[in-house]
């Protein structure tokens, strides 16, 4: 559904948690960020970053406070959660978790922003996340990973057709999903028999590395942000999801120089081989085929907020299975 932000996070009794925080001036919403409910909570003795945790785990969140806590202590740009007077970092209040971070002055930029050069550092940077995360956490659940199943997804799209059709008046969003829908239940029929296998290995990831979750002051990384999807899944499709993200070009196509640099770069910094990176990009480009989590949002749970992303990420789709090899070869080259 629509984010809300009522009710208002409880700043006063919060405050009190905290030995120095200061008093209150001015409480106000950080709109980046589709799933994060966060705030700009400025004080007396300065300004800071207010989270709501709307999953209220209050076990995860301290797994993830600690996480960010052992990983800045080995180097990683992070902003890990102030203690309270206790020596806690998840305060609940009304049956609500919360918690208090220094505010990182600094901005996102995606792939168009960053240099050949400024590429390569990122993928050090995520290498440097995912070496860490494996020195800092314990051993994870091994389990398989399986791939989507096309039956499946012909169901859903054959629901969101539905869905897109009995629109009255129909607009241009809904003009190129139909389309889309259309062309990808095309595509899926002529590589079903290209379904990944299952994965086996996987390693802590951050879980949601992308633009908005990464900010720079100048040109250096300044912090990692909102890691409530820290967990275990095969590390080398995390690496491949956020090329696609930060390298993707609004008509849908990879900025493949800069995924090449950012791609050789990880696997110095993680350890990771080429097959490794192969079998990502092959497990997140069947992924992409199967995926219409924007559609979903629009025509079943009516958020728009994702609409923009749309387009691109639709295109993109399309384009890769037609460049398929040359994507391969820039995250193995």
């Amino acid at each position: 559904m629509p984010r809300s932000y009522a009710p208002s996070p409880p700043v006063p009794a919060l405050l009190r948690r905290y030995a120095d925080a200061g008093e209150p001036l001015s409480c106000e919403p950080v709109t980046l960020g589709l799933l994060n409910r966060g705030y700009r909570l400025a004080t007396t003795r300065g300004a800071y970053f207010l989270k709501h945790h709307l999953d209220g785990d209050h076990e995860a969140i301290a797994r993830q406070h600690r996480a960010t806590q052992r990983l800045q202590s080995l180097g990683v740009p992070v902003a890990p959660p102030l203690e309270d007077t206790d020596g806690g970092t998840v305060t609940v209040i009304g049956g609500r978790c919360y918690a208090l971070h220094p505010w990182v002055d600094g901005r996102h930029r995606d792939g168009a922003q960053l240099t050949t050069v400024e590429s390569r550092r990122l993928g050090s940077l995520l290498g440097l996340v995912h070496t860490c995360l494996e020195r800092v956490m314990e051993p994870g659940p091994r389990r398989r990973y399986e791939s989507a199943d096309p039956a499946d997804t012909y169901g859903v799209i054959d629901e969101l057709l539905g869905q897109v059709r009995a629109r009255v008046p129909r607009d241009n969003f809904d003009e190129l999903a139909e389309h889309r829908l259309l062309e990808r239940r095309i595509l899926l029929r002529e590589h079903a028999h290209r379904r990944p296998p299952p994965a086996d290995a996987g390693g802590w990831v951050h879980g949601d590395f992308h633009p908005l979750n990464l900010l720079y002051r100048g040109a250096e990384p300044a912090a990692i942000v909102d890691w409530d999807r820290l967990g275990v899944q095969p590390r080398a499709e995390e690496a491949v999801r956020a090329a696609a993200i930060f390298f993707v070009r609004p008509a849908g196509e990879l900025e493949l120089p800069k995924v090449r640099a950012y791609a050789r770069a990880y696997r110095r910094a993680a350890g990771a081989d080429a097959a490794e990176l192969a079998a990502a990009v092959h497990r997140v480009w069947w992924e992409r085929l199967n995926d219409f989590w924007i559609l979903r949002w629009r025509y079943q749970l009516h958020d728009r907020r994702a609409d923009p992303q749309f387009p691109a990420v639709s295109a993109l789709a399309v384009w890769w299975t037609r460049e398929y090899a040359a994507v391969c070869e820039a995250f193995t080259g």
